[in-house]
Parts: C-alpha cells; sequence; structure tokens
C-alpha cells in the first residue's frame, strides 16, 4: 500500500474508528450524498454462542439506544431519494423496525425476507431458514429499480396483434419491418407505403425482413407504432419459424417480491466458501453471501452509475466487494465502509484489495484511521486478563487518559475490599466509566495541538478531506 495525503473524489474509503464518531465525522463531506446505506448490524442474540467475530451480546435497551444514534446520522447522510437497507434476524427485527420507523418518519419501510441458508437452523419447534432486510425507502417515490426476471419467469407473447382492430388498416403505423441478422434484431424499418405488400419474411442483403403477417397471410399489425418500439427493443427475441422468422415481446423486468429465494442467497456457499477462497484464515464463519448484498444494493444503484454507498458495519466488507461487481455495468459507483476491530486490516481490506486488484484494477481504495486517544485504554481494557493488569491501567489512566467530569478518581480506592471483591468484568466497567467518551479520538479542531503529537503529513491529509487543505 502506498502513502496518501489527500482524498480524491474517485477513491473508496475504508474507514477504522468508532462507527458512531466515523459517521459523524463524515457529515461535513458526505451530508445529503449518500445514495444507499446498507448495514448488517449486531443481531443481539438471546445466546452467547453467536458465530459473529464482532460484540454481538448487547441487552435489548441496550441495542436499541446503540442503533437510534446511529440511525439517526445516516439519516442525514442519504440523498434526497437515497435508500436505508438494514440486514437483521428475527430477535430484533420487530423492535428495530419500529425504531425505524419513528425515526424515519418520511419513508416507507418494507420488510424483506431472504432465504440465506436453505438447511435451516433447528429451534425449539420450527427449524429458522431465513433473515430479513429492512428496505427504507422516500414515501410515495419509485426508488427501487425493477428486477431483471429469469428466463423461467419471462412470459412470450407476439409482437404481432390479433383479434378486433388488430389489422394493418387499424393503425397504418405500426406495419413495417423489424430487421433480423444472425438470428439477432438489429434494427427496425420504416413505415411501409400502402400499396407495398411484402411476403411474412423477405431475405435481402443477408438480413431478414420480418412483417406482422399472420399464418393465414393477413397482414395485421405490431403492438407498437414504429416511433415506439425502439423503447422496448431488449423485450424482443426472435423465433425461428418454417417459412422464416417470427417476433416476440416478453416483460423482462418486474418488481421485487417481498420474499428472495435464490440458491445464490445461500451464506454458506456464497459467504463462507467464498470469503475462505480470499482470506483463507478469515475470523468470519458466516459471512453474508455477496449476491444477497448485490441484490439489495444494486436494486436502489442500478440506474445511478456514480451512486455512493456506505456500510458503517463494515464486517468482513462484503458490501465493498458487491459494490465493484455491480460495477461491472460500466458504472463508477464508490463505496465507504466503517469498521472498528482489529480485523479491517487482515480481513475487511485484504478482501477488497484482492477483489479490485481481480475486478477492477483502475479503482482506489484509501484506508485511513481515526487518530486514538481515549480509544487506546478501552482498547486495553477489554484485552486485559488480570487484575494486575488494570490496575497498571488505572494508574496510568490518571496519569495520562483524559477523565469524565462525572467520576472523581479520589472516591476510587483500587485496594479496598469494594474493590477488589469486583469480578475483572465489573472492575473494567469501573476504569471504562473513568473515561471521558468524548475524548475517544482526536477532534478535528485539536489536532494542531503539540499534545496530541499529529504528524504534518496526518494534518494534510486531514484538512484535505474536510476541504480545508489552502486554509
Amino acid at each position: 500500500m502506498e502513502s496518501i495525503t489527500e482524498i480524491s473524489e474517485n477513491d473508496n474509503l475504508i474507514i477504522k474508528g468508532n462507527n458512531l464518531l466515523a459517521i459523524s465525522s463524515l457529515l461535513k463531506r458526505y451530508e445529503g450524498k449518500i445514495k444507499c446505506i446498507y448495514i448488517d448490524p449486531p443481531y443481539n442474540p438471546n445466546s452467547f454462542a453467536n458465530t459473529f467475530a464482532y460484540n454481538n451480546t448487547f441487552n435489548r435497551s441496550s441495542w436499541l439506544t446503540f442503533m437510534k444514534t446511529r440511525l439517526e446520522i445516516a439519516k442525514k447522510l442519504l440523498t434526497k431519494d437515497g435508500v436505508l437497507i438494514v440486514a437483521i434476524d428475527k430477535n430484533e427485527q420487530p423492535r428495530l423496525q419500529m425504531l425505524i420507523e419513528a425515526i424515519y418518519i418520511e419513508y416507507d419501510v418494507d420488510c424483506i425476507t431472504v432465504i440465506h441458508n436453505p438447511r435451516g437452523v433447528t429451534g425449539t419447534n420450527f427449524s429458522y431458514n431465513h433473515e430479513f432486510a429492512i428496505f427504507v425507502t422516500p414515501k410515495g417515490k419509485k426508488s427501487i429499480s425493477d428486477r431483471q426476471l429469469t428466463p423461467e419467469e419471462v412470459d412470450w407473447k407476439p409482437l404481432r396483434n390479433w383479434g378486433g382492430e388488430s389489422k394493418r388498416t387499424d393503425a397504418k403505423n405500426c406495419f413495417y419491418p423489424v430487421i433480423i441478422e444472425n438470428n439477432k434484431i438489429v434494427g427496425f424499418g420504416e413505415v411501409c407505403p400502402d400499396d407495398f405488400h411484402p411476403n411474412q419474411t423477405e431475405f435481402m442483403d443477408g438480413k431478414y425482413y420480418v412483417y406482422p403477417i399472420d399464418i393465414n397471410g393477413i397482414e395485421r399489425k405490431w403492438r407498437y407504432a414504429r416511433q415506439t418500439v425502439e423503447s422496448i427493443w431488449e423485450m424482443l427475441r426472435t423465433k425461428k419459424t418454417k417459412t422464416g422468422f417470427d417476433i416476440e415481446i416478453g416483460k423482462t423486468f418486474g418488481m421485487h417480491k417481498t420474499v428472495w429465494i435464490n440458491p445464490k442467497y445461500d451464506a454458506s456457499v456464497y459467504g463462507t466458501k467464498l470469503l475462505k477462497s480470499i482470506i483463507p484464515n478469515t475470523v468470519f464463519s458466516y459471512p453474508k453471501s455477496v449476491y444477497t448484498v448485490i441484490d439489495c444494493i444494486n436494486a436502489v444503484v442500478k440506474e445511478d452509475n456514480n451512486a455512493i454507498v456506505l456500510d458503517f458495519f463494515a464486517g468482513s466488507g462484503t458490501t465493498g466487494h458487491a459494490v465493484m461487481e455491480i460495477n461491472k455495468d460500466g458504472g463508477n459507483r464508490k463505496f465507504i465502509l466503517v469498521e472498528q476491530m482489529d480485523y479491517i486490516e487482515t480481513d475487511t481490506l485484504q478482501r477488497n484489495l484482492t477483489v479490485m486488484k481481480s475486478i477492477c484494477p483502475h479503482s482506489n481504495i484509501a484506508y485511513f484511521e481515526l487518530a486514538k486517544l481515549n480509544q487506546n485504554y478501552v482498547d486495553v481494557i477489554e484485552k486485559a486478563t488480570t487484575d494486575k493488569e488494570l490496575i497498571k491501567l488505572y494508574g496510568d489512566i490518571l496519569n495520562t487518559g483524559f477523565i469524565s467530569y462525572k467520576v472523581n478518581p479520589k472516591e476510587i480506592d483500587i485496594d479496598s475490599d469494594d474493590f477488589q471483591n469486583l469480578s475483572l468484568d465489573n472492575k473494567k466497567k469501573l476504569l471504562m466509566e473513568l473515561l471521558d467518551k468524548n475524548q475517544l479520538y482526536v477532534n478535528y479542531c485539536d489536532i494542531d495541538d503539540e499534545t496530541f503529537s499529529i504528524s504534518d503529513k496526518d494534518k494534510s491529509f486531514t484538512k484535505s478531506f474536510y476541504g480545508e487543505r489552502n486554509k
């Protein structure tokens, strides 16, 4: 990786740091500019035996508060036609949807069921094989693109009219040739003069000219006039007949349904196995199928080649991978991924660098971290395993940390029986309470303060991010 001094508008971003602070930091540059936010937050299961690498053990009220603060900022980042998508399972889906409906009052909220585990996970009475994707769309607006139908779903019918008012004389501008070359439609001829009476299929200069004439030789009309037929070109196909060709029309697109069933959504095959093929030693045991994320995001950004997609629960980096796959259509969509855990370097970043080299070699990824202050102590406290470590940390925090105004250290006696009798987890919580949470990272306004030892290169990079390089 190369060192960078400024952010380009063409860069994809991967940011390491607390996601609440990170997305708050994005507001100045990206408020009202994000077309799609896709997040896969901790599912908050009832059991500690979960398969996710990040902290997934919030109690219910804390989890909802945790989500509320982030969803409120996410709303500010969305464009006017932007869409929020939240992946969730049965544990918190009802409460999360109520929370979203309370925050996103001007939006429609639809809950999509995705069959992601065909084998199912056995519960007490049922085997669960699905999870949810909550789509939050601007109320009353068509924000979700139509999906491409599978060949089996397309209902093909003749382009030629039949029955009442289907003759050539009923609409003269609907009688013209459809031109075929190498079994493909390559164009459309002009409306024919009234005195021109061709065969149903004519061959001339290596091309076939097909007219709306039925098997009885009756001149009829196409269902679309010459001036509009090119708008439905992609819905047409050729059909070989004994005497030449016929033309069929089929609606190849349609609205997304509320239940998604497809083998490509299998998280085991297109999540776990796929990720292991890229990162053999990944810490993630059951990531999303990349195709689930592709279809969710593409439903929003399909018609916007320059859309920005944000995921502030980046995990293994599936969202970045999905955006690059979507860009195979020639688009220039960008992604912003935020993740706090250390696996961001070994999994999230490496996965997206590998995918980028494979399918988007001309793209760029800018990786950077929020400058830590008290977060350094948070990291060490979480990793501590002995009382001795915590006692040393207590002294370090008093000497160099930023103490919360809510706490008076003089009232804490670490030699007392009250402290000694606390469990290791409760001792950790006590030390956490000492820390000023507003000082977890260096604030932008403080980057020139020599106390924080921010390098000139990092200062320059930060100012360029906020568009203040020359100020």
